[in-house]
């Protein structure tokens, strides 16, 4: 066994489920600079969207976070709406573990695409999308989406679309860990 498979046999994954609701809240409120949405975002997307969501827990604790969902208009793309890793379990590769186990799920063929948004000013995800996409084989394209003037001025920074595809299904990032049901 080597040292990453070791350190993930601490993390367990699992869909959320509308319990979850209060604690993602509190992990994302302990996460800046992401957007803390309302706590009745964070339920619902436990229980509507608890089959395009993961969680990852540690003892009993939940540690990690992806919110996503099918695009709407794009039948081959999910959207990946917000990542999320505590900072005490940041370094493990705890979120590139929980995309590849997200995809993983249902069809594999379904999904060739991820889009999603980041700030400039967030480093650290434009690092985490483009390694991710870089260890896939595919490219990562970077548009210009949501302007500041469609927040209201001087209310949030620009989010800058991200467009990762196509995948390549025979490269993976890791080894994945089998998902607790």
């Amino acid at each position: 066994m080597n040292s990453y498979e070791k350190n993930m046999e601490d993390f367990s994954f699992r869909e959320p489920v509308l319990g979850d609701g209060a604690a993602i809240y509190e992990l994302v409120k302990r996460s800046p600079p992401l957007d803390l949405n309302s706590r009745y975002c964070y339920l619902l997307l436990g229980d509507h969207f608890s089959k395009t969501c993961i969680v990852a827990e540690h003892r009993s604790d939940i540690v990690g976070f992806i919110s996503a969902y099918p695009h709407p208009k794009k039948q081959d793309t999910l959207f990946v709406w917000q990542v999320v890793v505590d900072k005490q379990m940041r370094g493990r590769r705890l979120a590139g573990d929980m995309l590849e186990r997200l995809l993983a799920r249902g069809d594999p063929s379904r999904v060739s695409f991820i889009e999603t948004t980041v700030t400039p000013s967030n480093r650290s995800s434009l690092r985490f999308f483009q390694t991710f996409a870089d260890a896939k084989g595919a490219g990562c394209r970077r548009v210009s989406y949501l302007t500041e003037d469609l927040f209201g001025e001087g209310t949030h920074e620009e989010e800058v679309l991200l467009s990762i595809g196509p995948l390549d299904r025979a490269h993976s990032i890791h080894t994945p860990v089998k998902e607790r049901k």
